[in-house]
């Protein structure tokens, strides 16, 4: 089964994962400072060249370069991918806008941010665009002073004033929602003078200052044009195929619209020599090509049509990773081990729909999966539960409930499962037929409870209804990996419909929450924030095309998100994320799937070189974008 993933982005992409369309929103751009940092204020305020989450900088202020690049690695040469997105095209160059797909990796190549967070750290970000950062001491604002030599593609500098036009753009009415619901509580923007721009909060949140650091920076005059036909200067979401005024170290060269497109380097690039971009970004061009499927991208790597290919089948990574150029090295199969947040990839159950309403009929539904046969015969043993939220960090849940965590849950008891208050949930072991067998007889006791009882060939509720969910999905290949699950449910009378369709379809379902039962790929963090109430809260439960695809609508979750949020000290920020997951996870609307400890990668050896290690927050794709370079001749063209 093809599990939809984030698709990458310059600044964050941490949750929305099923939405691998290719229209990158405001997920597909808040990647590198996020995912690998989340900033906060010591008491006082301060200015510096970074910000680390409890005030720890693992880079000193003038710090030469990254520890885990190469800072003398050549420039040149090509690096060849294939599209990281499922869509097999590309309709505009505009990656914010809701509509339409973008080309993948544009956001992460053309776009730099105020600030820029490390692959070797969580918990800290340092100034790309901006030199320095200072937080008041009320924490209710942080003012960034921009780099003079900051420079758009177009020459000009890059000034305060293009940073409150962005930040207005992205929460004006002609962008993705979320946008709106991660910036909610920034107040506004002001321009102090030409290169100092302060943002002002509606409330202390150790996160803010990061968010709004790393929002991906463009010009005031992309898009700054006049419509032909209406005589109206256009708005953002008609800015489609203007070409993206950003300040990255790429921009848009050779391009088969809707097939391939190539990113040349800028050799100009105004940040080249900072210690944040030393030793990265090393490929004179960046060729990104388009395949209708997973088999055909598969043959054309095979072929040696492109260099570095990302695999997340087990079996594909295992039975068809092969061919006479992996045979004679030219082709490598790596796999980089990182330490990653494990996120939280799961079926996802539609609590707005009966009985998927029930408690007990969705415990019942996770008592039927038997992960371990599955991992055995179906992923070749290559993968691990999933077991909560936070998996992989400091946040996850363990045992019983401290002290801390009972004191903010006990306000709630009668809004959470009893449950909440003893273990943190585990998944159901299974692997033997006893083992499954228990488990099943566990889960026909939860549906009799919840009123369900086998008659009449079916297992029926009181006004006879038979007991029928439909798995939604848009890529027919997953009914192999549902099957051994529907199985299963069929033994205790409940019918699971695999329904496969048509991608375009599969997303307007999921902005409209149609569905009963979906995949989705949540990736992890060690920093949890405001996101959350775009994926748990009760606003966005109510907002169509939010993240709360389960919509859980509980007070006690929105309570415990915004503690976590504004926590004022690490233990406090620790007890609400863990009492987070607890309830969560008790609630039994996820049933967690699994998780790679790995990037498998199969890469070209004879053109590519790459440093020894990987850095352990890197992602896959993005660590040979950022750090990898081209083999120099003569082997490189064999």
């Amino acid at each position: 089964m093809h599990v939809p993933r984030l698709a990458s982005g310059p600044l964050l992409a941490r949750h929305r994962a099923g939405r691998h369309s290719g229209r990158a929103g405001w997920r597909d751009l808040l990647r590198g400072a996020w995912v690998a940092a989340a900033l906060v204020l010591p008491p006082l305020a301060w200015a510096a060249h970074g910000y680390a989450l409890w005030g720890r900088l693992q880079y000193p202020p003038g710090f030469a370069h990254f520890a885990y690049v190469n800072p003398d690695a050549p420039k040149g040469g090509e690096l060849r991918l294939v599209s990281s997105l499922r869509t097999s095209t590309f309709d505009k160059y505009n990656p914010f806008t809701l509509r339409g797909s973008a080309p993948a990796y544009l956001a992460d190549l053309m776009f730099d941010s105020l600030l820029v967070g490390a692959a070797d750290e969580v918990g800290a970000a340092y100034g790309l665009l901006a030199e320095d950062v200072e937080v008041a001491p009320d924490r209710l604002s942080a003012t960034f002073r921009l780099r003079r030599q900051a420079r758009f593609h177009d020459g000009k500098p890059v000034l305060a004033a293009d940073v409150r036009h962005t930040f207005e753009t992205l929460t004006g009415p002609h962008t993705s929602p979320a946008y709106k619901t991660i910036l909610a509580d920034v107040a506004g923007v002001d321009v102090l003078d030409e290169r100092t721009v302060r943002f002002r909060f509606r409330q202390p949140n150790r996160e803010l200052p990061l968010i709004v650091g790393g929002l991906p920076i463009f010009s005031r005059e992309w898009g700054n044009t006049v419509d032909p036909k209406t005589g109206q200067r256009k708005t953002f979401d008609q800015v489609v195929t203007d070409i993206p005024i950003g300040s990255g170290p790429y921009r848009i060269g050779p391009v088969k619209f809707g097939k391939d497109i190539t990113y040349v380097r800028d050799p100009q690039y105004w940040a080249r020599d900072l210690p944040v971009r030393r030793g990265t970004f090393n490929f004179d061009r960046i060729t990104v090509k388009i395949y209708k499927d997973n088999t055909a991208r598969l043959e054309a790597l095979k072929a040696g049509e492109f260099d570095l290919m990302r695999f997340f089948s087990a079996g594909d990574w295992a039975r068809r990773v092969n061919g006479k150029r992996f045979d004679r090295g030219e082709l490598v199969k790596g796999e980089f081990r990182h330490r990653l947040p494990t996120g939280f990839q799961s079926y996802v159950l539609n609590t707005r729909r009966a009985p998927l309403d029930d408690i007990r009929v969705r415990q019942a539904l996770g008592l039927a999966l038997d992960f371990e046969w599955m991992n055995q015969r179906l992923f070749y043993g290559s993968y691990q539960r999933v077991r909560g939220l936070f998996g992989n960090t400091a946040c996850a849940a363990e045992g019983e409930p401290d002290a801390a965590q009972r004191a903010l849950l006990q306000p709630w008891r009668d809004q959470v499962p009893p449950a909440v208050f003893g273990p943190m949930a585990e998944p159901p072991v299974a692997g033997t037929p006893e083992r499954l067998r228990d488990n099943l007889k566990r889960a026909q006791a939860l549906l009799r409870e919840a009123g369900w009882t086998y008659r009449d060939g079916a297992l029926r509720n009181a006004q006879g209804q038979p007991l029928v969910l439909e798995y939604l999905d848009s890529n027919e290949a997953g009914a192999r990996v549902v099957a051994p699950w529907a199985r299963n449910l069929a033994r205790i009378g409940v019918e699971l419909r695999f329904r496969p369709v048509d991608f375009a379809l599969y997303q307007q379902r999921l902005r409209t929450f149609d569905f009963d039962i979906i995949s989705l790929a949540f990736q992890g963090t060690h920093s949890p924030g405001a996101e959350y109430a775009d994926l748990f809260g009760s606003a966005a439960a109510r907002t169509e095309d939010s993240g709360n695809f389960t919509g859980i609508a509980n007070p006690a979750v929105d309570d415990l998100i915004t503690r976590m949020v504004q926590a004022d000290t690490e233990p406090a920020f620790l007890a609400a994320c863990r009492a987070l997951e607890r309830v969560i996870a008790h609630s039994h609307v996820l049933i967690p799937q699994w998780s790679a400890p790995t990037h498998r990668m199969a890469y070209n050896a004879w053109r590519l070189q790459r440093p020894a290690e990987m850095p352990p927050y890197a992602g896959g794709e993005g660590w040979a974008i950022e750090t990898w370079w081209a083999r120099p001749a003569p082997l490189a063209s064999r």
